[in-house]
């Protein structure tokens, strides 16, 4: 099976008074585009994973995600799209939800784990599927020298130069295969990643481990609003005003931490006047339904 989906991912205009004030340009890459559930930098990390399990033979995905995660349901998309057959272990106890729920439609078989156990997933990997030999190793979030490879192919997408490039970071990969694509074509382009973790400076370890070359990049720790998965009312309401104002949905978890930076990099006179910015939107869209009781 040809494992492919074709990427439908614009560039828009953010406008806003604040950036016309600061006299700078901001744009977003609509990744939620690409696909209602494989959408975003999951597709991206997907693409050569999928396509190095078919090189193998492999015909069924065991991969990992807590359980409101994206990876997760894109994962049990991508299989059912491309005829593998899924397996989503997830980290804590077993519960039902509305993500879980659309991994199951997809035929995905889910297998819970404590939190202690969780930690080794190869350990675990090789507990339930060592005897396996159609069982192929997914990284959680799809981290790998392949999911890097995916999404340097956005630089490739650009239609025009730019300043900055935003992007929220969880496990560095997203952030590693953009800073390969802006070296690959030698843009002078500064890459500014926002940790949605607290203490996001380890990241730093995790994203030189799968460049090509050294680089100099951005990480700026001050927005993770206490942690992953973590909000304060201040993002809630950040969130609110921008889907409002822009018409472009974004959730809490990645895209919500990293545009609120932006603006708030802005308003303190971080760019300079005349910088172009672009933001990537990574999807993630679904994680709003673990969230929406913030939303009342």
């Amino acid at each position: 099976m040809n494992i492919n989906l074709g990427i439908h991912s614009p560039v828009e205009q953010i406008n806003d008074p604040l950036f016309n004030d600061k006299g700078i340009q901001v744009f977003i890459k609509r990744d939620d585009m690409i696909h209602p559930l494989i959408s975003g930098n999951k597709w991206r990390k997907l693409k050569y994973i999928l396509l190095q399990a078919q090189s193998q033979n492999k015909t069924h995905l065991v991969t990992f995600g807590g359980a409101y995660s994206n990876h997760l349901l894109a994962t049990a998309a991508a299989a059912a799209k491309f005829g593998f057959n899924s397996t989503g272990v997830v980290r804590g106890e077993q519960v039902d939800n509305d993500v879980l729920l659309l991994c199951r439609l997809h035929g995905m078989k889910l297998i819970f784990t404590n939190r202690d156990s969780y930690r080794d997933k190869q350990a675990l990997f090789n507990l339930h599927f060592g005897d396996d030999s159609n069982a192929f190793f997914i990284d959680e979030g799809g981290a790998s020298a392949e999911g890097v490879q995916g999404v340097a192919e956005l630089v490739n997408e650009l239609p025009e130069t730019y300043d900055h490039i935003f992007c929220a970071c969880g496990t560095g990969t997203t952030a590693a295969g953009i800073i390969n694509g802006l070296t690959r074509v030698k843009l002078d382009t500064r890459f500014n990643g926002i940790p949605v973790l607290k203490g996001g400076d380890f990241l730093r370890a995790e994203i030189d481990k799968y460049l090509n070359a050294p680089s100099n990049y951005d990480l700026h720790t001050a927005y993770h609003f206490g942690g992953y998965g973590k909000v304060t009312p201040v993002l809630i309401n950040f969130i609110k005003q921008f889907v409002v104002s822009t018409g472009i949905l974004i959730e809490p978890v990645y895209t919500g931490k990293m545009l609120f930076a932006i603006y708030d990099m802005a308003t303190n006179n971080y760019f300079k006047p005349g910088s172009k910015i672009l933001a990537i939107h990574t999807g993630g869209l679904i994680g709003l339904l673990g969230m929406r009781d913030k939303f009342v």
